[in-house]
């Protein structure tokens, strides 16, 4: 059996692994990965607005790995819409890499659900065999964590480098063309972000169990024993 010290660590390293698990799907759930501010490009141009009047032609967007909405201002007031990523606008964007963020985070909730296992494992006995020990759980841990942050790296290559953000918002658009003014990484993308550093801290948590500290010994007082005490 694990000392009450392992026990503590392993059981802690469990439940932080079905926290993690419990923030990828919540964040792959959720349609608010990135927020931003739209410029209704055409309709500003065609009436000449300047500063006071770009106002009217801002509007919003905002989105998540499979769906999202965005106000439409061109210059006759708000139009909402919503929209889902599949099946028709994952066609107009970089389809591999987006259906990569979607597989690397699936993955990385499988490896989560192992972690927690594993933990639980090694909570309750102590493995024979060293996968199935502190060395297993690292692995585990350490692989979700990875697959986290290639999500994350995905996505903001996508959003950086594939402008990701103005091709949602010019998705099926004829008439008018809209510029992005500002884009925000929001509460989802943190997330995830969250969830990397969670396994972060489980390895830490882990590597901790392995170490040996010292026990703390009393010294006993030596009893001197003479003639005189054996002969009373």
């Amino acid at each position: 059996m694990p000392g009450c010290f392992k026990k503590t660590l392993f059981a802690l390293a469990s439940l932080i692994s079905f926290v993690s698990f419990i923030l990828i799907v919540v964040a792959m759930g959720t349609p608010k990965w990135m927020t931003g501010k739209i410029l209704c490009k055409t309709g500003a141009d065609l009436v000449n607005a300047t500063d006071p009047e770009l106002v009217k032609f801002i509007g919003e967007i905002y989105y998540g790995l499979f769906r999202g909405g965005k106000i439409r201002q061109c210059g006759l007031g708000g139009r909402r819409s919503k929209f889902t990523i599949f099946p028709h606008m994952v066609k107009k964007l970089n389809t591999g890499l987006h259906v990569m963020i979607i597989l690397f985070l699936c993955v990385a909730i499988f490896f989560s659900l192992v972690s927690f296992g594993f933990c639980i494992l090694n909570t309750i006995k102590v493995p024979y065999r060293a996968i199935n020990g502190p060395a297993g759980a690292c692995l585990w841990n350490f692989l979700a964590g990875g697959f986290v942050v290639l999500a994350v790296t995905s996505f903001m290559a996508a959003v950086k480098l594939h402008h990701l953000t103005e091709r949602i918002a010019n998705f099926r658009e004829n008439v008018f063309r809209f510029v992005i003014l500002e884009e925000r990484f929001e509460d989802c993308f943190w997330i995830c972000v969250a969830s990397a550093t969670a396994h972060a801290l489980n390895l830490l948590l882990i590597a901790i169990s392995g170490i040996n500290f010292p026990k703390i010994k009393t010294k006993t007082e030596e009893v001197n024993v003479t003639a005189e005490d054996i002969m009373y």
